[in-house]
């Protein structure tokens, strides 16, 4: 959940007056369509039906919920915190109606508010190409500009891709993550609702970022949004996420699933900064796949959650594609981050980055877990893996999982790991000379992700330190 979708934007882009309470609140809930408790065959035939939706997607998700009961929950990790989320106590589909408005006129009024509340009009006026905005489980206001629409450019929601562009989106959907994939990436398949589907002809190059906001705003509700994003031959795009939550005392869900691909020299770029709500489980799957010359970036901040677990992933299926995560953690008490990347090497020539740092607050723990794969038979694969955690407090936690696997000796690939923890020699010196122990603490942690927050677009940078901010203030005092 990220608070950039709660801040109002100067005209030099950088985002003021950020408040980060402003997402901590919800309206009465005035579903039209709920389908209750507990994911069953007669849930997912209810969200098909009101959806109206082919059989072949019907079936799709009723296969998919046969994967999902006959899956176990993962016992490798987090096992203790994953047994703690009922999936009978979770609400799989509420909204207002499943068509997406054009117009903010037309969308109803709670919801209307909730997203003026948050700024997404404005942040649409000010810097983005196009903007989608959900609530809950459909999508409620949908525009892009009209330039882009005339490039052939198509962003809309998978209900609209699976229906209007059928031809384009069902060849790709479900194969870059198959329903089988993980227990998450089939209940997702199941119960997915709302999300993004774009696609960008060849040789479009768009100036501005697509983005899209995730509104949660009821209790005992699962999030089941499903992305696809396609970049054809010579096509870039930056597509931005954020979402919000209110703090609730029982568990809340989210399991996204998000595909891309990259086709031959096209470059796609995936940036989110989430800032969940405590109650949270955000338990992800995302991956692309970058064909010949073509690149994936995968910007990633992870802060707030009481369990995390994500790991963008780049399967760099063409010669000399390149794939990078960049990516920052921060867990306070009573928070997993459990995060990380993973690089899948399938062609000659392809070159991966991974850059993660993460920092542990209180008694919070953040976890890396990393793979790193390169093919039997593969000439000149490149890989950098760069490790970075930092300690502020001695009950403070920090893991990291690397697991690497090279056939061949014509490679280079190389990991590297540190941990470091604040001193209080250090924040002494800061303290007798004026500084405030909180203000001492967020320098420090500042300038330890200070070359990876540069990777953010200025909106989510200038949002992402204020917030780490007010950690360090919440944290001391």
């Amino acid at each position: 959940m990220s608070d950039s979708t709660s801040s109002s934007v100067s005209d030099n882009g950088i985002l003021q007056d950020i408040d980060r309470n402003k997402g901590d609140f919800h309206f009465p809930e005035s579903h039209k369509f709920d389908a209750g408790f507990g994911l069953t065959r007669d849930v997912v035939n209810y969200i098909s039906d009101v959806k109206g939706e082919p059989d072949w997607i019907r079936e799709f998700r009723l296969k998919a919920l046969e994967v999902f009961e006959s899956k176990p929950l993962p016992t490798h990790w987090a096992t203790h915190q994953l047994e703690e989320l009922d999936f009978d106590k979770i609400r799989y589909y509420l909204s207002h109606g499943s068509e997406s408005k054009r117009s903010w006129d037309e969308v109803p009024d709670d919801v209307k508010r909730t997203f003026e509340r948050l700024g997404v009009p404005e942040q649409e006026r000010k810097f983005l190409a196009g903007v989608d905005a959900q609530y809950d489980s459909e999508s409620a206001y949908s525009s892009m500009r009209e330039e882009l629409r005339e490039q052939g450019v198509i962003f809309v929601n998978p209900t609209e891709g699976l229906t209007e562009y059928e031809h384009i989106f069902r060849p790709w959907f479900g194969k870059v993550i198959p329903t089988g994939d993980s227990k998450y990436s089939a209940l997702n398949s199941a119960a997915f609702s709302g999300g993004s589907f774009i696609y960008i002809p060849k040789g479009v190059k768009l100036k501005h970022p697509l983005q899209a906001y995730f509104r949660i705003n009821s209790r005992d509700f699962g999030q089941f949004e499903r992305t696809l994003i396609i970049a054809d031959e010579g096509a870039e795009l930056m597509y931005m996420e954020g979402c919000t939550a209110p703090q609730f005392d029982t568990s809340t869900l989210h399991s996204g699933v998000v595909e891309l691909v990259a086709m031959p020299h096209a470059k796609i770029q995936y940036v989110t900064v989430q800032n969940w709500a405590s109650n949270i489980f955000n338990l992800v799957t995302q991956r692309g796949i970058a064909h010949e010359g073509a690149e994936i970036r995968w910007i990633d901040c992870n802060i707030g959650s009481g369990l995390t677990m994500k790991y963008p992933c780049v399967i760099l299926k063409g010669r000399k594609a390149r794939g990078e995560v960049i990516s920052i953690s921060l867990a306070n008490t009573g928070q997993h981050q459990d995060t990380g990347a993973k690089m899948i090497h399938v062609a000659d020539e392809t070159t991966s980055n991974i850059v993660a740092k993460s920092i542990s607050i209180g008694e919070g723990r953040a976890s890396y877990r990393g793979l790193v794969s390169v093919a039997k038979g593969l000439k000149g694969c490149r890989n950098s893996t760069e490790c970075d955690a930092l300690l502020l407090h001695a009950n403070s936690r920090t893991d990291t999982y690397p697991a690497i696997t090279v056939h061949g000796d014509s490679h280079a690939v190389q990991h590297e790991a540190s941990v470091s923890q604040v001193s209080e020699e250090m924040l002494f010196y800061m303290e007798q000379r004026g500084i405030p122990r909180a203000a001492a603490m967020s320098l420090a942690v500042n300038g330890f992700i200070n070359d990876l927050v540069q990777e953010f677009p200025m909106e989510y940078s200038v949002e992402l330190r204020r917030l780490i901010d007010m950690e360090m203030e919440d944290s001391i005092g």
